[in-house]
């Protein structure tokens, strides 16, 4: 079984911060990394940031670097990322993924269903 459920998306004005929240069950438990990738209108899937399960280290884009900070909640089965400092281009809809390998859209094994965050000016 797997399943990844993103929450935490919504409307907020450039400053704001927002939590978003993927809750992990199944077979990406079981994952070397979770990631957060995002997809804004007409663009590609981006990476934003990755975290290992077993040591919580982590890894961001240099867009969001110094923003943005991924973590993990082992024993809520949980991996969380607290966007602060949000700007208008980074509006897109988030997605959590499971990973093994390298931190990059292709090599996401599941993906969730993503949460829509809207920065506006």
């Amino acid at each position: 079984q797997v399943q990844l459920v993103e929450s935490g998306g919504g409307l907020v004005q450039a400053g704001d911060s927002l939590r978003l929240s993927c809750a992990a069950s199944g077979r990406a438990l079981s994952s070397r990394s979770m990631g957060w990738f995002r997809q804004a209108p007409g663009k590609e899937r981006e990476f934003v940031a990755v975290i290992t399960w077993a040591g919580g280290s982590a890894y961001y884009a240099d867009s969001v670097k110094g923003r943005f900070a991924i973590s993990r909640d082992n024993a809520k089965n949980t991996v969380y990322l607290q966007m602060n400092g949000l700007k208008p281009e980074d509006t897109a809809v988030y997605y959590c993924g499971a990973i093994d390998g390298v931190a990059a859209v292709d090599a996401v094994e599941y993906w969730g269903k993503g949460t829509l965050v809207i920065v506006s000016s």
